[in-house]
């Protein structure tokens, strides 16, 4: 079967999205997606998006990392999906869609994709690191000299320890650029290496570092490898609600592969 898809970024963060309102693909041949997603022999990709048809949204997406597993939320794969919605004439500049982890509202403004995140009712602060849960769950540390830090080597030592070795992690590294900018480097499971950003991870981050009183500001600027992205939120008691991702999301190219 040939397939058409549509390579999008955000950031950096790239994906394979394909429109399965039909239900043409295989969601069961894991491996084809593993092999789409490979850098040297496939189309190359962080992770792959399947857009569904649902009877309570504009749409339905399923997330699968480039391990060829269906996985947590994906911030930035949410904002390239609601730009592919827009492209395919299903929305116009508002969407609301279904994720793995509920609902979503969206809304494009200038070419710039605000997506809204599920509320995070605690963040859990130890002596070295916090966690957090923002549709996937993320560490979050604090490093020094972020540009020449080995985030793969520390971010998988991280990731299969303790308490993560079951069920894994997402490993954010930080450094504090000014009262609310932050760089941020990420190491994603899944992939099991560095991707130039992740969306739920710099929305973990924002919160992390105002709940850690290192910005006082409710809209945060996270500079990513890939480029930057914004976070803005109100905090209430231990909580966040009425959290945003914000920033670009782009068509890269289209074609035809078969399945």
């Amino acid at each position: 079967m040939t397939m058409t898809f549509y390579k999008y970024q955000g950031t950096g963060n790239d994906f394979i999205i394909v429109d399965n309102r039909l239900q043409i693909i295989n969601k069961n041949d894991t491996k084809r997606i593993v092999e789409l997603c490979d850098r040297r022999f496939g189309i190359g990709a962080d992770g792959f998006i399947l857009l569904e048809n649902s009877n309570n949204a504009d749409f339905k997406m399923v997330y699968y990392n480039s391990d060829g597993n269906e996985s947590s939320m994906c911030g930035n794969g949410g904002r390239c999906i609601v730009a592919y919605a827009k492209y395919l004439g299903i929305i116009d500049d508002k969407a609301d869609f279904i994720a793995i982890d509920g609902l979503h509202k969206a809304e494009i403004k200038n070419g710039i994709v605000h997506l809204q995140m599920q509320d995070v009712l605690k963040v859990e602060a130890y002596d070295n690191h916090l966690f957090l849960d923002t549709g996937s769950p993320h560490h979050v540390t604090m490093v020094s000299d972020i540009q020449s830090y080995d985030v793969k080597k520390n971010g998988s030592k991280i990731r299969y320890g303790a308490p993560y070795k079951e069920n894994g992690s997402n490993i954010n590294f930080v450094e504090h650029v000014n009262d609310n900018s932050f760089a941020v480097r990420t190491y994603e499971r899944g992939v099991e290496d560095e991707t130039l950003s992740c969306g739920t991870g710099v929305t973990a981050v924002a919160l992390a570092m105002h709940k850690k009183g290192l910005t006082q500001q409710e809209q945060v600027v996270l500079k990513t490898q890939g480029g930057e992205l914004k976070v803005k939120f109100k905090s209430f008691d231990s909580g966040y609600n009425n959290i945003w991702l914000i920033g670009p999301a782009e068509q890269v190219f289209k074609g035809n592969i078969e399945w």
